[in-house]
Order: structure tokens, then sequence, then C-alpha cells
């Protein structure tokens, strides 16, 4: 067996350990997955334009945004990179992580160029990569309760304090 193929099998993400650990449907991770592939386009078609000035901070927030589009592609879409021979570790890796720390990898990374350099491009070359990490974030809070189990602790909590002030009443009493 080849050390390609060892790479790929231990790469190889499990879809029912994945879909159960995170509580994220599957419409909504594609959606993730999307949102990733477009920041990394906009990132890199805006870091690239970033990079052609004379300005050191606007080539340092350039050269970082092109390097967060990397990232971007290699969590997000290792097939965009399949001369990397650790691509499918990476991503692979990347799927086991927690959606919260997705969000805040990928905001920070985000929110790098834009404090070496506030203008328009890096603005919103980075928007759509920090939107990313705003729905893995969001991804990371769960599911909204149904109206039923929210009634039934209303109920409850309702109860407990009924219960509290008749104890509070006899003491007095």
């Amino acid at each position: 067996m080849s050390s390609q193929d060892e790479q790929f099998q231990a790469a190889a993400p499990e879809p029912a350990a994945a879909s159960a650990d995170d509580g994220m449907t599957w419409w909504y991770r594609w959606l993730c997955r999307i949102a990733g592939v477009i920041g990394g386009l906009s990132c890199a078609f805006a870091g690239l334009w970033n990079c052609v000035t004379i300005n050191p901070l606007n080539i340092a927030a350039g050269v970082w945004m092109m390097l967060n589009a990397f990232v971007l592609f290699l969590c997000e879409a290792p097939f965009c990179c399949q001369f990397i021979e650790f691509a499918n570790a990476v991503s692979a890796r990347a799927d086991k992580l927690r959606p919260w720390h997705k969000a805040a990898f990928y905001c920070g990374m985000a929110v790098i160029p834009v404090m070496l350099s506030l203008t328009l491009t890096t603005l919103f070359g980075n928007a759509i990569a920090f939107a990313t990490g705003v729905l893995y974030g969001l991804s990371a809070l769960g599911k909204k309760g149904d109206a039923i189990s929210y009634a039934r602790i209303h109920q409850q909590q309702k109860q407990m304090d009924e219960e509290k002030l008749t104890g509070a009443l006899e003491g007095q009493a």
C-alpha cells in the first residue's frame, strides 16, 4: 500500500460520526462549505489586488488575505488543492474540529488584514470569509427548541415559583 493510499484512508471522514457530533444538517454544512469556497475566492482576488501597490501594509494585508484564501480552500474544499499531498489529511482534521473552533479561526483570520490596512478592498475581500466564520458560529449555538418543550419548561418554572411563594407564606404564618 502506498503512502497516498494510507493517507487517503486515514483522511476519509466518517459521515455518521461527523453529523452526530456537531448537530449540523446536511444543507447547513453545504452552505458553510460553499460560503468558505466563495470566501476563499474573494480573499484571493482581493488579496492579489491589494498587493499591487507600494504601501507595505497593503502588501502585508494582501499576502495575509491570500494565505487566508489558501487555508479556506484547504479546509473547506480540498479537491481544489489536489497538487498538495497533505490536503486531504488537513481537511479531515478540520472536519473534526468543533464549529466554534472553526468560527473563531475563520473570523480571526479575516480580521487581521482589516486591522493591517483598513481599505474597501480588505473589507469586501474578507467579508465573506468572516461570514463563513459567523455561519459556523451560529451552528455552534445549536438547534432552536420547539414551542412545546419551551411551554413545559415555562410551566415547571411557574409551578416552582408558586411552591416557593406558598412555602414563604407558610413560613411567615
